[in-house]
């Protein structure tokens, strides 16, 4: 059973590397953490926003993939200025990608309400391959590159919906020097949500993203999301054509700095019965450190 298991992971890497190469991993509490791939993003929470976010894809199979993150970013005096750093780790098998970059936004407000974001993102990638024999003829030498690149996004918002779109590679960069397939192509994204009262003590949130890259299919998110009593978070989501899988969150408010979620997704493809599903665990932290001027304050759902 173990080898099998392997097997099964070694042709859903090689389909993965195929067709996406090294690409951005994605997220079932993406709507919680939009900076990771759109810097614009950055400082729109209006305090300090630090974010850490781990996830165990499709648990129980030798070399998943693991991926965790941290992001930090903050709004400047000035509040039309944000800054903030992210940074991913992600393991599959023996690869390991790690992402370092900083966040820079401007903001506008376009309406009474609605605010326009500018961003732009830029830091470097390392990729990483470990051969664990060296003398196996299928596996190519220890490997190890660091790449710049950068990306850019746009965020508009207001506090009952947003919508963005980003691209947070822009270059096509070759890691690899030709010895194997592991390359940066550019991806695009767009994701929106809204905030809708159905009682006094329940809102409605639907959100989606979606992702197109370069030479890859496209995926789609659908989440359908529920607060109540400002405190706690209720969801579920399905994810179309790359991996589909039906994922479902909560998340609850410990107090009004801190907030805690998780979230479990269960494959529909081929690898579902070798897989007790997968497991994200988000926490969040917002020290109230800095007095807004901005109309806008908590509770905050975007």
């Amino acid at each position: 059973m173990k080898t099998l298991r392997y097997g099964v992971l070694v042709i859903t890497m090689l389909l993965s590397v195929q067709l996406s190469a090294q690409q951005l991993p994605q997220f079932t509490q993406y709507m919680f953490n939009p900076i990771s791939i759109n810097p614009a993003y950055a400082g729109s929470r209006q305090v300090l926003n630090l974010t850490a976010l781990h996830r165990n894809q499709w648990a129980g199979l030798d070399g998943n993939p693991v991926t965790s993150t941290f992001s930090v970013h903050t709004p400047l005096q000035n509040e039309r200025v944000g800054l903030g750093i992210s940074y991913i780790t992600d393991q599959l098998g023996f690869e390991k990608t790690d992402y370092v970059y900083g966040d820079f936004s401007y903001t506008i407000p376009v309406s009474f309400e609605a605010k326009l974001s500018f961003g732009l993102k830029g830091g470097f990638t390392n990729y990483r391959l470990e051969n664990p024999d060296i003398n196996d003829p299928f596996f190519v030498d220890n490997f190890n590159s660091w790449q710049p690149n950068i990306g850019a996004g746009v965020y508009l918002s207001t506090n009952r919906w947003y919508a963005g779109i980003s691209t947070p590679r822009i270059l096509n960069t070759v890691i690899n020097q030709g010895e194997f397939e592991a390359l940066e192509r550019v991806s695009y994204y767009a994701m929106g949500g809204l905030v809708l009262d159905l009682t006094l003590d329940i809102k409605f949130r639907p959100s989606f993203i979606t992702k197109f890259t370069n030479g890859a299919p496209a995926t789609y998110d659908i989440t359908a999301g529920f607060l109540f009593y400002e405190k706690f978070w209720a969801g579920a989501s399905y994810r179309f054509n790359d991996a589909s899988n039906f994922g479902a969150y909560m998340d609850y408010q410990v107090s009004k700095d801190i907030r805690i979620g998780y979230a479990y997704d269960l494959p529909t493809g081929i690898i579902r019965p070798y897989t007790g599903g997968t497991h994200e665990v988000i926490l969040i932290f917002e020290p109230r450190l800095v007095k807004s001027k901005n109309l806008y304050r908590s509770p905050r759902y975007f």
